[in-house]
């Protein structure tokens, strides 16, 4: 069973539908002690970072996210604004703590190139490690949907996969049990959903 952690801020239908074309079984946990009935655990999310963690706070998710995933060493996927949360902190409208799983801190796209706006809506390559469990069976390079305004800069040993957005761009991180993306695999068509069906293979 994977539980989608429903704490007011995500694309959870989208998300919901993509895991269940790969053949999971899926449950939305709006409440933090469902949770414990869960193998997987999966934290999506649109929006800004402080509701965010105030929403994640108010409904009572951290204390049981910190047991499951951190204790219990249950397998975790952060998309999107689910990734930022797990930095030590994000200077997204000032600076805020986050929930401190990875060393390392949300700051905002800069492109060296004028052209290029932000936020990044729409699709980029994707340059991964290519000792990955996550990005098995997928082609070199393969092009995933963004939208972002905001980025994890954190340790090399910690990334993942990288793009090219006027500077490199840290777009997925692995450590131990804990796997997140700044792009969506449930937008990202086929590629995503191989990302998807990785991670419910994925033994850390």
């Amino acid at each position: 069973m994977i539980g989608i952690v429903d704490y007011g801020m995500g694309n959870l239908l989208s998300v919901y539908n993509a895991l269940e074309m790969v053949g999971a079984d899926v449950k939305i946990c709006q409440q933090a002690s469902e949770l414990k009935d869960v193998e997987r655990i999966i934290l999506p999310g649109v929006g800004a970072f402080r509701d965010c963690i105030l929403n994640l706070k108010n409904r009572g998710f951290i204390e049981v996210l910190e047991e499951m995933v951190l204790d219990k060493y249950q397998p975790f996927l952060g998309i999107c604004l689910g990734m930022q949360a797990i930095a030590r902190r994000s200077f997204e409208g000032g600076e805020y703590e986050g929930l401190g799983w990875l060393d390392a801190e949300v700051v905002r796209l800069n492109p060296q190139d004028s052209s290029l706006r932000v936020p990044q809506v729409g699709w980029n390559d994707v340059q991964y490690s290519q000792d990955s469990p996550l990005f098995v069976d997928l082609p070199p390079a393969p092009d995933f949907y963004f939208v972002h305004s905001y980025h994890m800069s954190c340790g090399q040993a910690d990334i993942d996969a990288t793009c090219d957005y006027g500077g490199v761009v840290t777009v997925a991180v692995r450590k131990n049990n804990i796997f997140a993306t700044q792009f969506h695999p449930e937008k990202s068509q086929n590629y995503g959903l191989q990302v998807l069906q990785n991670f419910l293979r994925w033994k850390p």
